[in-house]
């Protein structure tokens, strides 16, 4: 059996960061990691806006197997 070796973080975001500065340029890079990030919906709204689009059957049917 094999172990696998993780590489640290220092190491990891190194790699990460050139590999995005070959692929996408410095400047686009820097615009890339710069981007706001999408507002997160809140849990409990998140889980009630998802009840809502549930079809119930369907659901029950998946998990039980029926």
């Amino acid at each position: 059996m094999s172990t696998t070796r993780y590489m640290d973080d220092e190491e990891m975001v190194k790699k990460a960061v050139k590999a995005l500065i070959g692929a996408l340029g410095p400047i686009e890079a820097n615009r890339f990691v710069s981007m706001p990030r999408g507002k997160r919906m809140e849990s409990v709204k998140r889980h009630r806006e998802w009840q809502k689009r549930l079809d119930k059957e369907e659901f029950f049917a998946k998990v039980f197997k029926t």
